[in-house]
């Protein structure tokens, strides 16, 4: 794994003063995109997700929030077999006002896909939406756990969390 937080590292590691999604301030920045769409990244974080997925089984199918977290869980459905569906971030307001692209129906077992993890609210989001439709969420893998406080939110709702690499583990001194 060394030799991909390395990869991982230098294709999307950026420092500078962002805002990020959940309106923090943070001086570094990991720009998902640019290690989504390398291929060979992306591969590569498949296999690594891939590894973690049989501590959850049995479950019936994958789920990534969109847009972020689209072309993870598609790797991953590819690297596994298990089909996936896209939570949208609201229904759409037009043609069949779908929720989730995909099949997915009450009563089936999925884990959830992520990229990069702050205070979790995205994702818990995705997880709430998933719920509210009557699908049993087994747990979320990520690729990035910036240890800001996700672990402790998904926790709280009783969501088994379990990143690929965390900010500790790549290296990166939280401030």
């Amino acid at each position: 794994m060394g030799d991909l937080a390395e990869r991982l590292m230098r294709a999307s590691y950026l420092e500078g003063d962002f805002v990020l999604r959940s309106g923090r301030r943070s001086r570094f920045y990991l720009d998902k995109y640019l290690f989504e769409t390398r291929p060979d990244l992306l591969r590569d974080i498949a296999e690594g997700l891939a590894g973690k997925v049989s501590r959850y089984e049995p479950f019936d199918l994958l789920a990534g929030p969109e847009l972020g977290a689209v072309a993870l869980v598609a790797a991953l459905s590819l690297t596994t077999g298990k089909p996936f569906v896209i939570v949208r971030k609201e229904e759409k307001e037009y043609g069949t006002k779908k929720l989730f692209e995909g099949r997915a129906e009450a009563g089936q077992r999925v884990l959830v896909v992520e990229d990069v993890v702050t205070s979790g609210g995205a994702a818990l989001s995705a997880v709430r939406r998933l719920r509210a439709a009557g699908l049993e969420v087994k747990g979320l893998l990520c690729v990035v756990d910036r240890e800001q406080g996700g672990r402790e939110a998904f926790a709280a709702e009783a969501v088994p969390f379990e990143p690929l690499f965390t900010a500790t583990s790549l290296g990166i001194a939280l401030r």
